[in-house]
């Protein structure tokens, strides 16, 4: 860039490390405590706050995803070609700050009034934030991740290899604690309860700390300016690399007429405009490229533990006895893993088949990690069926179910359709009896009354005394598990006065007789219910787990102060039994599978390419995470399974496939060494560039000779070529 100067470091030097990597490595741990932390809960943010379905927030979150790993490409273009690292770091973490701010301020639902349930009113408003938001950040993270790193690696002199190897050990390990800090921290502060008008999982904070880390990573990094060596813009490869690549193929089409020779390889139709040097180190790039075709299949599995698998812990007991993990917080596992499998497989399992002589190329251990990745869909799919026989069989789209609360003081039978029944005083049947059309209820007599539930819908039929004969009335149920784990809990007042129940400080509203109170979510935990009937007062304790629902019945023949033994609880959907412990084998095999495939992708790529094509081939693997993400919500949203161990199984069979494709390309792959080729093609490039210019000064003979003929016989008869005026 014309008028932007090499800035020397000005950084002072400790123990033979630039004071300056410091500000780099903080900034860095601050940003991706902001990323991962807010990453963390968001997929709980788009089912429980903005109210989507599992398979739109899947959808939504895999497309952020996608974005956070396509935006690198700009970030590199831009840092490269005209503001340099530094400029683009700064520029894009205000963008990347503002994005934090405006996703904690979307999760205020107190700015307005909210509904009963604590839903806001204008739920458009807080979409179109959260999307700017998102939008922010993916534009944020994605362009400074190619230029943090690299920046930290201009701090260094060529002198200072080895300093530089510390630095970027460090600079990942900040990267691992960043990202494990945050996945314990912001599930808890998700957990908490927050508000103004309604107490509401704390959403806002959980979203608002990413954010000040973000602003202090950006502080942080400003702080240090005068510090760093910054180096100017000197041209982005990639760009270079994909015109050398376009040309060829442009070449190639305009020549494709079997009067011209064939070439030895199609990039070697670029000779025309680029030299011998650049063309081979792009055939280099493009043969590895080739083998990322396969790859984006894993990063599909891989990024679900953020979705699907969160998803999936919401659904278990997360009650581990010393501790309560939050299902978000599950995710904490991987990095965990990645720091304990990393040095294992470096200095163990490596090192131990070199001595069994086995040939376990790079190539082989990336078809091993993406086969790992596929088994771990696969244990997955059976701790899904385990718990989906736990799970409730809530009504079809065409059908109805309906449980009976008998709140007479007399044994009431019931002939509903098909069903006969016999109730208790203040009792209720066990299981919801289904229903596929309408039906006539019999309640203790010939007499009967036509009685309707709405398809889809789950209801609680109350019978109560009517003026002449027993009546009912009809109480809609949850048609889902209730939200993050909590205990949906309602009071059916069958007492002859208006009552009052609150639970820690969550009040379930008046209840006025012969009616049911609204649902109050109540964490896991010995509940203690305060029920005032206005003078009087008892407390109802019950021993609450994860995901349950209740509906507790106050008969008119409450006692007070102790009502312990009055109260009669109906459960209405089961709890959490499969423990979220049951998730780490399938952590364990991803995580395996993901040091294995990303670790070695890495080097293979690195060692099998020229050093000035590394950026290319980073921006390649990166495009291969953003294009796993893509597949994700195209499978979540086009390919729609009723069953999610079906949907599992789909990754993995897909997964196994794409390993097979994989290992059948890496089998016919010829390793080379890119340094012996350069070094063959720096040794012809003098004899070339001499060919070179004999052709040029051939040419320019050529041209002298036919201008010089042409002035001196002006009276030749033969005829000029065609002028073109301007």
């Amino acid at each position: 860039m014309e008028g932007y100067k090499e800035k020397k470091s000005k950084s002072i030097v400790i123990c033979g490390y630039p004071i300056s990597i410091f500000f780099i490595v903080v900034n860095e741990f601050c940003e991706r405590f902001s990323y991962y932390g807010m990453r963390a809960v968001l997929v709980l943010y788009f089912k429980y706050f903005l109210k989507w379905d599992d398979d739109f927030a899947t959808t939504i979150y895999h497309t952020f995803v996608a974005l956070c790993y396509l935006t690198p490409i700009l970030g590199a273009i831009v840092a490269d070609s005209w503001l340099g690292k530094f400029k683009t770091i700064v520029y894009l973490s205000i963008v990347y700050t503002l994005g934090q701010i405006v996703m904690a301020i979307s999760a205020i639902h107190d700015i307005t009034d909210a509904n009963r349930d604590g839903t806001p009113d204008n739920m458009t408003f807080h979409i179109a934030l959260s999307m700017v938001g998102l939008i922010l950040i993916a534009l944020g993270t994605g362009g400074i991740k190619p230029c943090v790193a690299a920046f930290g690696g201009d701090q260094f002199t060529d002198d200072q290899e080895k300093q530089r190897n510390t630095f970027f050990s460090i600079f990942y390990l900040s990267i691992n604690a960043g990202s494990l800090l945050s996945t314990v921290i912001t599930p808890i502060l998700r957990a908490q309860e927050c508000g103004i008008h309604t107490q509401q999982k704390c959403y806002p904070l959980a979203f608002g700390v990413p954010a000040a880390l973000m602003v202090v990573a950006l502080i942080v990094f400003i702080v240090g300016s005068g510090l760093y060596n910054k180096t100017a813009p000197q041209g982005n490869i990639l760009v270079k690399v994909c015109k050398c690549i376009g040309f060829a193929i442009k070449n190639r089409f305009r020549h494709r007429s079997s009067e011209y020779p064939r070439r030895d390889h199609w990039m070697d139709w670029a000779e025309e405009k680029y030299n011998k040097l650049l063309i081979a180190q792009v055939k280099m790039v493009v043969k590895v490229l080739f083998l990322y075709i396969p790859l984006p299949m894993f990063w599909a599995l891989f990024d679900q533990q953020g979705s699907r698998w969160t998803l999936q812990a919401t659904t278990m007991n997360g009650d581990f006895g010393f501790l309560i993990i939050q299902p978000d917080q599950m995710q904490t596992v991987n990095p965990i893993l990645i720091l304990a499998l990393v040095p294992i497989m470096d200095s163990l399992i490596y090192p131990l088949i070199n001595k069994c002589k086995l040939n376990f190329t790079p190539l082989k251990r990336m078809t091993v990690g993406m086969f790992l990745a596929a088994l771990a869909f696969i244990v997955a799919a059976l701790v899904q069926i385990q718990i989906d026989k736990t799970m409730p069989q809530f009504p079809s789209s065409k059908q109805g179910q309906t449980k009976f609360i008998n709140m007479l003081d007399t044994q009431l039978n019931v002939k509903a359709g098909h069903y006969n029944i016999t109730l208790s005083p203040y009792t209720a049947n066990a299981d919801y009896l289904t229903f596929d059309e309408p039906f006539e209820l019999f309640l203790n007599s010939n007499t009967s009354v036509q009685a309707d539930i709405p398809d889809g819908n789950r209801t609680t039929m109350v019978i109560i005394k009517g003026l002449v004969s027993p009546t009912y009335k009809q109480f809609r149920d949850l048609e889902s598990k209730p939200e993050e784990g909590g205990n949906a809990i309602r009071f059916f007042n069958g007492f002859g006065s208006a009552l009052n129940v609150t639970v820690g400080d969550q009040n379930f509203g008046k209840i006025v007789p012969n009616n049911m109170s609204e649902r109050v979510l109540v964490p896991r935990g010995n509940a203690q219910f305060r029920i005032f009937d206005g003078t009087r007062e008892c407390t109802y304790t019950q021993e609450l787990g994860f995901g349950s629902s209740y509906t507790l019945i106050i008969p008119p023949t409450v006692t007070f102060p102790q009502c312990q033994e009055s109260i009669r609880p109906v459960l209405n959907i089961e709890r959490n039994t499969v423990h979220m412990a049951w998730q780490i084998p399938q952590y364990f095999l991803i995580t395996a599978g993901g040091v294995v495939f990303s670790v070695t992708g890495l080097e293979f790529a690195y060692s099998q390419a020229p050093s000035n094509m590394k950026p290319v081939l980073q921006a390649g693997w990166l495009l291969t995470v953003a294009v796993g993400n893509i597949i994700v919500l195209t499978i979540a949203e086009v390919i729609k399974l009723d069953d999610q161990w079906a949907e599992y199984i789909l990754f993995a069979s897909l997964l196994i496939l794409v390993c097979i494709i994989f290992a059948f390309m890496a089998h016919f792959y010829t390793y080379i060494d890119p340094a012996k080729i350069e070094a063959e093609f720096a040794e012809k490039e003098p004899e070339e560039k001499k060919k070179e210019s004999l052709k040029m000064d051939k040419k320019d003979s050529v041209k002298n000779f036919y201008e010089n003929g042409k002035n001196s016989d002006s009276s030749s008869d033969e005829e000029e070529p065609n002028q073109t005026k301007m």
